[in-house]
């Protein structure tokens, strides 16, 4: 008789649930947009009002009401949510403030109590999710990416009160921690009228977004580089443990006592392309049907030839905290090039300087990778799936769910509900990829083309620092407004 897990895969722009049973096969899914960020002041962005909770008791909602098996087959959630956000909670365990997102830039400093004073409790998204779900205080340990007091070798809480000190966070205001596939709690009444969700049912513990998606993408040893298309787009694969390299850094895995190592990456990576999509079709609907644009224009890009026809872009579009005047920018216009050309410069752009990136990292560590596996919503595209085999020199697959956040989150339930007797028996059954795009006959230009691109970036910095030297809105080290015009999918 089947068993049910439910995955919770909370994402930077969009929260997806689905129901998975024991072979990794979805009985019911679904999907609800989060809203534009409020960006209160410079370098302030964050999840207006409470609404990852909304987004998340809505699509369990939406999910489960799709869902013809018998809920009491349900045997666990799985809870996989953004890493590097913060919560503060008051005593009674709600927001004293909306969540800090990922791009808030407090989440990079040490926890300021004075600035929050109704904060009894200071959290993870995981951590304040999980509060909402179960009523305990507990938190996945893989899942606190940034400035905590965690100690990355045992995945707890240090016995070094120096560590407390240097993020500002006594071990008091703390939630318990739990690796992944250990129970965070049970859900409870209240979180069952809200989501759907049967009472009683386990929470397990993940890992970060990133970690999840290497798990439900069959990521396993250092042969296989994962290519996370996403918001924040990475390069990653089996690491050695938690040091850090010039050109990567270590990274919770979703196993127990396992590091990921992770290239520098792109920021705001496959958003852009949602930034695109509301420039071309500002009315679009946060649900499912808001990827029927970009299907038109990847089928559109995929007749234009490599390099765009001469168009590049330089992705940008959110600078790094160490580099705040770097800028975004698309060059290249003759008057000849459209909307599918700029469509594909963004593909181009993402490819070129991922594989400039996941180059270092494996050089640094001595890797030579066989297969490109890549996950997110940017992996749905067979025009960058095509792009990326062409760059990278490697064949490139994807997990057959193009949710591999998803599946991960529900591997850890299965593994923390009994339903696999193990992390690589669940990997096994529920974990399934679809066959590669081979590199083809772009290879060659892609060849000649990655030098040319990577000058440009060159230049295109140094333009911005001039640009933001000398241009208007010089007090700002970002674009806030720039959040509320490219909203959509968590790519």
């Amino acid at each position: 008789m089947d068993s049910y897990l439910v995955a919770i895969d909370n994402g930077s722009q969009s929260t997806k649930v689905l129901v998975v049973d024991q072979d990794g096969r979805v009985h019911a899914s679904a999907r609800v947009g989060l809203r534009p960020y409020d960006t209160i002041a410079p370098g302030r962005v964050v999840h207006p009002d409470d609404d990852v909770w909304d987004s998340i008791a809505r699509a369990c909602t939406a999910a489960l009401a799709r869902f013809d098996g018998d809920r009491s087959r349900i045997v666990g959630v799985g809870l996989c949510t953004i890493r590097f956000c913060r919560a503060y909670l008051r005593a009674d365990g709600m927001l004293a403030e909306p969540l800090l997102s990922w791009m808030d830039e407090r989440v990079g400093r040490p926890f300021d109590p004075a600035a929050v004073p109704d904060a009894r409790w200071v959290t993870s998204s995981s951590g304040y999710i999980a509060h909402r779900l179960t009523g305990e205080r507990t938190d996945a340990s893989a899942n606190l990416q940034g400035v905590w007091p965690i100690d990355t070798r045992s995945w707890r809480w240090p016995a070094d009160p120096a560590a407390y000190e240097a993020t500002g966070m006594p071990r008091t205001m703390l939630f318990e921690l739990r690796d992944p596939g250990e129970e965070l709690g049970r859900i409870t009444a209240d979180a069952a009228a809200a989501t759907g969700l049967p009472e009683g049912v386990p929470v397990f513990a993940t890992a970060n977004d990133k970690a999840v998606e290497a798990l439900g993408a069959g990521v396993a040893d250092s042969r296989t580089l994962l290519l996370s298309l996403g918001t924040y787009i990475a390069a990653m694969t089996v690491g050695d443990g938690p040091e850090h390299g010039a050109a990567y850094w270590s990274n919770f895995a979703a196993r127990p006592g396992v590091h990921l190592a992770e290239s520098h990456g792109i920021r705001r990576g496959m958003w852009t392309i949602s930034w695109l999509r509301r420039l071309i079709r500002p009315d679009d609907a946060a649900d499912e049907t808001m990827y029927g644009l970009e299907a038109v224009l990847d089928a559109e890009a995929s007749g234009v030839p490599a390099g765009s026809d001469g168009v590049a872009a330089v992705l940008d579009w959110l600078a790094p905290d160490d580099e705040p005047w770097r800028r975004g920018a698309i060059i290249g216009f003759s008057g000849a090039q459209g909307r599918a050309h700029l469509y594909r410069a963004i593909l181009e752009g993402i490819a070129l300087t991922m594989a400039d990136n996941a180059d270092a990292m494996s050089a640094e560590l001595g890797l030579h990778p066989e297969a490109l596996v890549v996950t997110g919503g940017g992996a749905a595209s067979a025009t960058m799936r095509q792009i990326l085999a062409d760059v990278f020199a490697l064949p490139v697959r994807r997990a057959e769910n193009d949710d591999a956040a998803g599946i991960g989150a529900a591997i850890c339930a299965a593994v923390g509900a009994g339903v696999h007797a193990d992390w690589d028996t669940a990997l096994r059954a529920m974990v399934r990829q679809v066959p590669a795009a081979s590199p083809g006959a772009d290879a060659a230009a892609y060849r000649r083309l990655r030098p040319w691109h990577r000058e440009i970036r060159t230049r295109i910095a140094e333009l911005s620092r001039f640009a933001v030297a000398h241009g208007p809105g010089t007090e700002q080290s970002r674009s806030p407004a720039a959040d509320a015009a490219g909203k959509g999918d968590e790519r």
